[in-house]
Order: C-alpha cells, then sequence, then structure tokens
C-alpha cells in the first residue's frame, strides 16, 4: 500500500454549575504552555452533578479552538473527568474517547458519559470530544479538523491540571470514532498540507472498538455512511481515503488494539482482521480481541457483560502506557 510504505519507513516522531474547582496551573513543559478554562457544560450540568453527587469523580467542560469555519459552542467542547481529590504531578493517566454515531450528527459525546465516569472510577482521566458531525456543519473536512484541534487542546488542558499524565495517553474510539481514533494516533505520519498533519499532541497508544478500520472494503461492502462522511467514493475522493483510512496509514511502532464483537453486523469484524494483520505483516504488534455475545452496539453498552473486557483493557492500557513512559 503507497501510505503504507510511505508512512511506516517514517521516524516516530467561567466554573461549572455544580461547583467544580479548578486544580493549579502548571505545565511540565520547559515552554510556558496556555491553561484553559472550564465553560458552563449546558445541557450536561444535570449529568455532570450526577456523576459529581453519586461518584467520586469530578467532571469539568473545556471549550476547545476551532480551525476551520464558525466555532459552535454545543459541539466543539471536551468534558475532562477524574478521581476527587489532591493527586500528585502526572499522576493520573489519561484516556481520549471519541464517539461513533457514523459521523452524524444523531449521536454526540453525551453518550459517553457514562463510559467516562466508569474509566475515571478506576484512577484514570478521560478527556471525551465532541465535534462536528455530517448534518450539524461536519463531514469532510471539518469532522477530521475538529478532532485534531481537540486533541491538540490537550496540553493546555493538563497544563490546567497538573495532576493530568498526557506524555503516554491512549487514544479510544467508538464505530467511526474508532477511525478516528486510528488517524488520531497516526497524525505525525501525515505530510504536510493533508487534514490533521503537524500535530501538537500525539496519544501514544490506540484502541479501537468496532471501528472501521479498512474503509475501502466497507464501502465495498456497503456502508454509504463511509461515502458520505469522506464526500464520495473511494475512487472519486482517493486522496482523502489515502490520509485518514486506517489501514492506509499503519504505524507499527504504535501500539494498538481492535475490539470488535463477533456478532457485529455494522462495521464487521473482518475490517478489524484485516487491519490487524496488515499491521503485523509491516512489522507491528497490533491485538485483535474478538468479544462473544457482542455486537456493533454492546461493545459500550454498561450493562452488557463484554463492557467490563472494554473496561479493563482500556484500562490496563492506560497503566502500561504510563509505566513505560
Amino acid at each position: 500500500m503507497r501510505t503504507t510504505v510511505r508512512r511506516t519507513l517514517t521516524g516516530l516522531c467561567g466554573a461549572l454549575a455544580v461547583g467544580l474547582v479548578l486544580a493549579g496551573c502548571s505545565s511540565t513543559s520547559t515552554d510556558a504552555v496556555p491553561t484553559a478554562s472550564t465553560a458552563d457544560p449546558g445541557a450536561a450540568a444535570a449529568d455532570f452533578a450526577k456523576v459529581v453527587a453519586s461518584s467520586n469523580v469530578d467532571a469539568r467542560r473545556y471549550l476547545y479552538p476551532t480551525t476551520t469555519g464558525s466555532r459552535d459552542d454545543d459541539q466543539n467542547w471536551a468534558d475532562v473527568f477524574l478521581p476527587k481529590g489532591a493527586q500528585g504531578e502526572n499522576s493520573v493517566p489519561l484516556v481520549i474517547l471519541i464517539h461513533g454515531g457514523s459521523w452524524q450528527s444523531q449521536v454526540g459525546a453525551d453518550t459517553f458519559v457514562t463510559f467516562s465516569r466508569r474509566l475515571a472510577e478506576r484512577g484514570l482521566a478521560v478527556y471525551n470530544v465532541e465535534y462536528r458531525r455530517v448534518g450539524s456543519g461536519g463531514g469532510w473536512p471539518t469532522t477530521f479538523q475538529d478532532v485534531a484541534a481537540a486533541l491538540d487542546y490537550v496540553p493546555t488542558v493538563a497544563a490546567s491540571i497538573p495532576e493530568i499524565d498526557e506524555r503516554n495517553a491512549v487514544v479510544v474510539g467508538h464505530s467511526a470514532g474508532g477511525q478516528l481514533a486510528m488517524w488520531a494516533g497516526t497524525r505525525h505520519k501525515l505530510e504536510s498540507g493533508e487534514v490533521g498533519a503537524e500535530p501538537k499532541f500525539r496519544p501514544t497508544n490506540v484502541i479501537s472498538l468496532a471501528g472501521p478500520l479498512d474503509m475501502r472494503v466497507a464501502v465495498k461492502l456497503g456502508d454509504d455512511r463511509i461515502v458520505r462522511a469522506l464526500g464520495g467514493e473511494p475512487d472519486e475522493v482517493p486522496d482523502r481515503y489515502t490520509s485518514v483510512d486506517p489501514i492506509q496509514n499503519l504505524d507499527p511502532a504504535t501500539p494498538t488494539i481492535a475490539m470488535v464483537g463477533k456478532n457485529d453486523k455494522v462495521v464487521p469484524p473482518v475490517l478489524s482482521q484485516n487491519y490487524v494483520a496488515a499491521d503485523k505483516a509491516a512489522g507491528g504488534s497490533a491485538r485483535l480481541v474478538l468479544l462473544d455475545d457482542t455486537d456493533h452496539g454492546t461493545i459500550v453498552d454498561p450493562r452488557a457483560p463484554a463492557f467490563t473486557v472494554v473496561l479493563e483493557t482500556i484500562s490496563r492500557a492506560a497503566y502500561n502506557a504510563q509505566r513505560s513512559g
């Protein structure tokens, strides 16, 4: 694959209504990093209040700066969930969550409040990203530029919450978010001028939950949601697929896990299987996790048995990443 060869040879390169209080502002970098201010959580205030009242978790919202179009405060935000109480500097591993929903506006990051809380209850900091989608100002290239901008804002948020250790973060995405997570983990491989190139922040570990990791094959199998998100078929906009299709943007040096339900009919397991096989062929160590009795939705359903496996896999990856850093 053109991009596999090209890129795998490249070297690694307002307080809240619920009364949350920011930690002190400092940065572990020798360069001055601006700090972030919390934003009004709007419709999420009630959910935040429940999280704070019923668990040992704090929740706060940040608005990240956008790089394209007119920003939308209802969509261009990221919520941070983390354990309550005093924590040592750089002591809390970071997980970045990117929700799915076919890159379309019907599903938002609010669906990951419980997911975020459950991870934070395991001692992790969670950065839950919202972005503009098809039908709400997104699509190509805005959706991808938003996700890139949200990730590039992580150092600014971390400077405001010094207990967060963002040095070896894990990015996790479900469905369309799985594709976005894999892309986010390989943006350092993009050439200048490509959407999302030259990242200011890079997660070092990636986990896909039922992501379409072989987008061209997915389109051949009838996935027209990808066509809408990218604005055309692979033969109509080949450069877009080349730039964001995970299987065309392998980085064998980046630890990746592809989790998918055996019963997934929306994003079939073969797409994850193809990706893992390609990564291993390129010298990587990608791992495939096939979950029994699990479909496209239950893989992120807190009521489903597989969800415990998902939480444990993410937690282990986050703590291992922190120790290896």
